[in-house]
């Protein structure tokens, strides 16, 4: 019985250690994953500075309280005119670090033993966007169009850029508006480095769902790149579809008149005729 009461002990012991781990991987991948999509683009972890700064070994420049209570309100924490985070902003070119959704001190803890465990790597996954850095090329310009107004698709299937932007110089009915115009957005976030990471990663609440399951190829970043590089030549022109959309409109509208009376012109006619031949 002794014996018997031993085994099972030990059996549960071994289940309840094999699911320790699995929560404890679960766990570690959720993390990775939830700075993927919510910090890479704007930090590297051994990379260098993009909007924000590197942060490998960030705990050799601050302490972890102190950290923590930045992660969870970085807007609190500048505000109260803390010379470190005053420091961080300016550095940043006076964007500050927004209040990332479903942010907890737990959260933030956990985010930190990811970097400490990566800061430690020879080089992190989190190291940041591999661009080549070559000049654009015209064709470079060309192709990066395409896929910004989605005449050439997306390899993942993701939307085109043009479904949510306008941009200087768009052709056709310009872009959308759900978001910012980005004729100035290669100047506003520094040039390749920081708007390629931006472009592998977006964080915004909008894009985040969207490219996470559908992320732009690397190799369709450099185009895009270009593209943006150019459109930032062409700042004075007006984006969006201007006079197009009226004519378009008007067109539109006459056509529809047309096909509504060609379709309906005989069936007056026919209601009426019979109406006069029964009175007969």
């Amino acid at each position: 019985m002794e014996l018997s009461f031993t085994k099972a002990g030990r059996s549960g012991l071994a289940v309840l250690g094999a699911l320790l781990l699995l929560v404890g991987s679960l766990s570690a991948q959720e993390t990775s994953e939830y700075f993927q999509a919510n910090c890479a683009s704007c930090h590297t972890i051994g990379g260098g500075p993009l909007t924000g700064p590197d942060l490998k070994n960030v705990e050799d420049r601050k302490d972890r309280d102190w950290l923590i209570n930045f992660i969870v309100d970085p807007g609190a924490v500048i505000a109260s005119g803390d010379a470190y985070a005053k420091k961080l902003l300016a550095e940043a070119r006076n964007v500050p670090m927004p209040k990332v959704a479903g942010m907890t001190k737990d959260r933030a803890r956990r985010l930190l033993d990811l970097i400490k465990a990566e800061s430690k790597l020879e080089r992190s996954k989190f190291a940041g966007l591999s661009l080549s850095d070559r000049p654009f090329t015209a064709e470079d310009v060309e192709l990066g169009e395409a896929l910004f107004s989605g005449a050439t698709r997306m390899q993942s299937g993701a939307p085109a850029c043009a479904s949510c932007h306008t941009i200087a110089g768009q052709s056709g009915l310009g872009g959308g508006l759900l978001g910012p115009d980005l004729t100035d957005a290669y100047a506003r976030l520094n040039g390749r480095k920081v708007l390629g990471a931006w472009l592998s990663s977006p964080a915004t609440e909008t894009m985040a769902p969207v490219f996470k399951v559908s992320p732009i190829h690397t190799d369709e970043i450099l185009p895009l790149l270009a593209y943006m590089k150019e459109a930032a030549k062409k700042e004075g022109e007006a984006p969006g579809p201007g006079i197009e959309f009226l004519i378009f409109g008007v067109v539109g509208a006459v056509a529809a008149l047309l096909l509504c009376d060609f379709v309906w012109r005989r069936r007056f006619t026919g209601v009426r005729g019979k109406l006069v031949r029964g009175q007969k």
